[in-house]
Parts: C-alpha cells; structure tokens; sequence
C-alpha cells in the first residue's frame, strides 16, 4: 500500500479512519494531491471524484444525511473551499455532520501574488462547529549553515535534537485538533473545518507509514435533565387542556413507537407532523397548512395551545410559524440534545437531551391525561379538509396541484422521496405520504441550490429506490449534480417545469408583467432532454394528465440508465389553483 510521504497528511488519513469516517469525497487539484494519495490507496475508504465542489459538498450532505455519520470533503486551496459553503450553511442549520479538509500552501506563499492563494483561515466563520489551521511539518533537512559553530557533529546533534522536539509538538498538536474537530462533527451534528498546510513535493509517497499516531478515546458526556426541571414540566403538563406537538425533520424511525401511542392516546393532545417529519399515526395531523389556512380568528383562537412541545429539525410551514407567533401558547418546550430555535417567539424550556430519553423519563411520571375534546374536534375538521381536497382534485384543470396529487400517489412503497426547496416541498405537504416512504429535504437554510446533488448522494447509500421531485429553476440551477459516475440506475428525477419560479406567482405582487416575469418568475424556455442525453438518462415528458399517467405506470420499471420525467405544467393557472384550494376546503 502507498502512502503520501508527508507526515501531516497520514496523520489526517489514519484519524479519519480511526473515527470511522468511511465516505470521502475528493475534487480534483494539486495541492490536495497529499490526502488524495493517502485516501485512494486505502481500501478502507469509500472514494468518490466530484469536479464541482458545490456539487461535491451537497452530495456529501446527501451521503451524511442518509448515514447519520461524518463524511469528509477532500480539496484545492483557493477558492475550492469557498465553493463547498452552501452546503456547510445546510449542513450547519440542518445539523448534519460533514468535515471539510482543505489543502493549503505554507504561511509564507499566502498573499504574495501566486494563484489559488486565499485566506483560507476560519473562512466558514460561524457556520461549522469547529474550525483550526494544522501545522505545517517541518522540512527533513539538517544541513549546516555556513556561520554554525564546529565541531559539525555536535552542531548536527543539537540540530536533530531541536528539530525533533519541534516536530514532536507540532505532531502533538495536529492530532488534538484532528480528534476534536471529527469529535464536534459526530457529538454536535454539523460541519467542521480543518485547513491543512502542504509544502512541496506533493506527490512523493512511501511504503509504510512514517508517523504512529496516540491511541484516542472519546470521553462519553452523560445525558441527564435536571430533576426539578423534569417536574415543572409533568405539573404543567397534566394542568393544560390544549397540547400541540410539532414535530419538525426527523430521520425515519427515530422516536420509539411507545411514545408515538403515548402521544396518540392523549385527548389532549394535537401531533402536528410535516412529510419530512417521517413520523406517521392515524390520529395525527399530517399535512399542517391543509388544516389552518382557512381558519377565522375563532377558529385560530380554539386551536391556540396552552403548550407547544417541538423536537425534529425546522419546519416548513410558515403558516404554522405564523399562527403560533400571534396565538402564542404559555409554554414553548423545545426537546434537542444541542440546539433550540426560539421560532415562536415564546421559547421556555430547552431540553438538551434526545427525545426518546426525555419520553421515557417523562411519561413514565405522567399519572394521568385531563378530560379534554382538543384533540377530537380537530380530528373532525381534518376530515372535512381531506373530503374537500377529494372533491377539489376532482374540478381543477391540469396543473401544478394535480400533478403532484398524481405522483406522489405512484411513488413505489417503499422507497425514498426525496424533495427540491420551493414550491415543490410546499405543494407535497398537502398531501399525505405512505409511512413506507422516508422523505428528506435540505431545510437547513431552504435553498433551491443542491438539492439535485443531495438526493444522488442519498440515493447511493440508501437500500430503497430514491425519487426527486424538483422544480425546473433548482434543477438546471444544479445540473452539474449529474456530471458523476455513481447515480444508480434506480434512481429517479422528475423536473416540474412551469418555465419559471412559480412560487413568485404565489407571493404577493404585480404579476403577468415584463418586469415580473423576467426579475422574479424568470422565465426560460429550457427543458431537460439534451442534459439527459449528455449524462446518459433516459428521458420523458408529459403535458397532459393523460401523458403523465401513462409514463408514470411504467416510469419505475428497472432499466440499464436512471430516469428523468420532466412534467410542463401552464405558469398562468397553477397559482390561481393553489390559492383557490384553500378557499374551497373550507
């Protein structure tokens, strides 16, 4: 086996593996050329080479999302690094682990006038959770200057003493960092960065490693809440008629069933869910904006909590954020072992622990559930609202809205749906999704950039078939996700083309003029067939309810090449639709 000469980056190769980081993916360039030898040559390594580092970083994001585990990103110095910021501000906000190892040339090169020379220190700033500069080894080179003072043997033994001890704590030093930057990236959920200065050669490499690195153990922090804490919240609880619960991104399977019946089995109780939410019961309230955008003051008013309980990751529906936020509730209960948004305004209790412990811990002192028709009386509006969407589907023309009603409705079960930001992730909240389906969608910081990259990445570590379903502005925006070689032949793209960003027609504001359709609709008159051609899909397109449903019976079938159905639906009608559903339901 081969490994880089340099010390500094077997160090970085062998604590990679030490803390199981299995994923590494590398974008080419010269000065990264270290890690790359070193990773490549290790089979222990799963590698992948992604040329666009946006790109690369969200497909990481989709790998680490799916995995639950750090995978690392591997570059160039320059602007390289600056190209993986989008998906490290996902990362962070969504809080999912990645490690950025940027290469870097020696202190002395930085701001002299060489390409590809930027400062690369602390260049994400406060959207990792960890962040150090390693140091440079130092050169392997004990000549004598020409002032050094004989006897020359001695002057070499001083020399080779100093440079070892150097050495030694520069070693030191490296790997503290190393495992407290991989440490943050596994116990906190979210990105770090380690900037790793290479001198030249780059490319020199040996046959067994040079350095040994200490052996590391994590100290494991006990997960606890304070007892008085643990009370307060059992004595408000069984006094409040009126408890909602929203849950916002979950990982599939993540909260134990005993506490989903112990939530479900409580009148008094409302489960407000979102489809990233991946948390499924009968009683429970999927599909959020359905019930509460046609409510009156009245009905905000009998809806509004005494307490709001949240766990899982941000929440999609800003009309949820809205109602809470001028309906506030007295408590706002936040359960996350490390973060707590302070969404509605109201926040009372952050509780650092994971959501199953405090369950148990929790209901097992819960005594009783108080008398309550909270839950019951909404249960029959959310009935009414699904009769009403039944019968609305039934009246409207082709459009955004049935599409979505025609496809989510095929999706193969099980399988993972994975979602592009937008309209599209709006329009799929409306409808409810087979619990045999995990849905995944990059809400961290909600950009339409990515999302194609992400849901390849995901579709690569996942053992069920992955569909995405994207709107046409974020996938052209993102095409570069198809220049790979790793995109499985089951996995699935359908583009909603409306020639444009639709959901500005949606937003309040002068529509159907020049101004608008060139500065915030954008329209275009692109379609996906020559990309597909060039990165070897197959393609299908369908304008028509009737088209659609045909190429939907067997777009799912296993072929030698991925899929791409692109779907035009008519710009000028699809807000008028989504706007009138909400006044039908009612």
């Amino acid at each position: 086996m081969k490994y880089s000469k340099i010390p500094l980056s077997q160090t970085v190769v062998s604590l990679c593996k030490e803390h199981q980081i299995e994923h590494i993916i590398i974008s080419p360039g010269s000065r990264n050329a270290p890690l790359t030898i070193g990773f490549t040559n290790d089979p222990y390594f799963k590698c992948y080479s992604i040329v666009d580092e946006r790109c690369a970083a969200f497909f990481a994001l989709g790998i680490a999302q799916q995995t639950q585990k750090p995978v690392a990103l591997v570059c160039t110095s320059g602007s390289a690094l600056l190209n993986y910021y989008p998906a490290i501000a996902e990362a962070y906000y969504s809080q999912i682990p990645l490690v950025v190892l940027s290469a870097d040339r020696p202190k002395h090169l930085i701001d002299i006038g060489d390409g590809q020379t930027i400062k690369q220190n602390d260049v994400y700033g406060e959207h990792v959770v960890f962040s150090s500069d390693l140091k440079l080894d130092l050169k392997d080179d004990f000549k004598l200057s020409k002032d050094e003072e004989i006897p020359m043997i001695k002057n070499l033994e001083n020399k080779l003493e100093r440079f070892l001890g150097i050495q030694k704590d520069i070693q030191s030093y490296n790997e503290t960092e190393m495992h407290s930057a991989l440490d943050s990236a596994e116990t906190l959920s979210g990105p770090v960065h380690l900037n790793i200065p290479f001198d030249e050669p780059l490319y020199e490499t040996v046959e067994k490693l040079q350095i040994q690195t200490k052996k590391y153990k994590r100290e494991e922090k006990e997960t606890k809440i304070d007892e008085a804490e643990l009370e307060d919240c059992i004595t408000t609880w069984h006094s409040a008629k009126r408890k909602l619960v929203l849950v916002g991104v979950l990982q599939p399977n993540s909260i134990e069933k005993q506490w989903i019946e112990e939530l479900a089995n409580d009148d008094s109780v409302i489960v407000f869910t979102e489809t990233t939410s991946n948390l499924h019961h009968q009683d429970f309230f999927p599909g959020i904006d359905k019930i509460i955008a046609p409510l009156s003051h009245d009905g905000f008013k009998s809806l509004q909590p005494d307490i709001v309980l949240t766990f899982g990751g941000l929440v999609v529906s800003k009309k949820v954020k809205a109602f809470l936020r001028k309906y506030q509730p007295k408590e706002h209960w936040h359960v996350d072992t490390n973060k707590a948004n302070d969404t509605f305004f109201c926040l009372t209790k952050h509780l650092r622990v994971d959501p199953n412990w405090f369950f148990s811990k929790f209901f097992s002192r819960v005594t009783h559930n108080i008398k309550s028709d909270y839950k019951r009386s909404w249960l029959g509006t959310r009935k009414h609202r699904r009769k009403m969407q039944k019968a609305y589907l039934e009246t409207i023309p082709f459009s955004d809205f049935s599409v979505f009603d025609a496809i989510l409705s095929r999706l193969p079960q099980p399988s993972q749906l994975q979602v592009g930001n937008s309209s599209a992730i709006r329009y799929t909240q409306l409808f409810q999704i087979h619990k045999s389906i995990n849905v995944f969608c990059n809400r961290g910081t909600s950009g339409i950039d990515g999302s194609t990259s992400t849901a390849i990445g995901a579709a690569i570590v996942s053992n069920k078939p992955t569909t995405f379903i994207t709107g046409d502005l974020s996938f052209f925006y993102d095409s570069n996700a198809l220049w790979n070689n790793y995109i499985p032949k089951d996995f699935r793209i359908i583009v909603i083309n409306n020639e444009g960003g639709g959901i500005f027609r949606i937003l309040p504001g002068h529509k159907n003029t020049e101004n608008f359709d060139t500065y915030f609709e954008t329209k275009h008159n692109l379609n996906a067939s020559q990309l597909c051609s060039m990165f070897g899909f197959d393609y299908y397109s369908a304008n028509n309810s009737e088209k659609l449903s045909t190429h939907l019976k067997t777009f799912y079938e296993v072929t030698d090449r991925p899929k791409l159905l692109e779907v035009f639906t008519p710009s000028r009608i699809n807000d008028e639709v989504l706007l009138n559903y909400f006044e039908f339901i009612k």
